[in-house]
């Protein structure tokens, strides 16, 4: 199993980057896909990018793709989200999980998890 913690969010204003930091622990880490995922107020989870276990392969939701990047040190057992062009509509509390978009819901993330970005605009 793996254990999470998300750092690094911010108010930024529009246009202005951020760099999202998942602190990994537990023995599964460097075979697991890592998911971020974002929650807007008042909407559902959203899935943004993921990872492989390697790195070698990573996907983007359609509206992130060219802005953010996703990347890995399995090394140091840490997960990231390059966040550049920031957008309003980027503003979200974003959460990293190893468990994949078929499964993970808003009660995945329990209070206190993930980390808040808001973009002003």
């Amino acid at each position: 199993q793996v254990q999470l913690v998300e750092s690094g969010g911010a108010l930024v204003q529009t246009g202005g980057s951020l760099k999202l930091s998942c602190a990994a622990s537990g023995n599964d880490f460097s075979t697991s896909a890592i998911h971020w995922f974002r929650q807007a107020p008042g909407k559902g989870l959203e899935w943004v990018s993921t990872v492989t276990s390697s790195g070698g392969y990573v996907s983007y939701t359609n509206s992130v793709k060219g802005r953010f990047a996703i990347s890995r040190d399995n090394a140091e057992n840490m997960v990231f989200l390059q966040m550049n062009n920031l957008k309003p509509e980027d503003t979200a509390r974003y959460y990293c999980s190893e468990i994949p978009p078929s499964r993970a819901t808003s009660a995945t993330f329990p209070p206190g998890r993930g980390t808040q970005v808001t973009v002003s605009s």
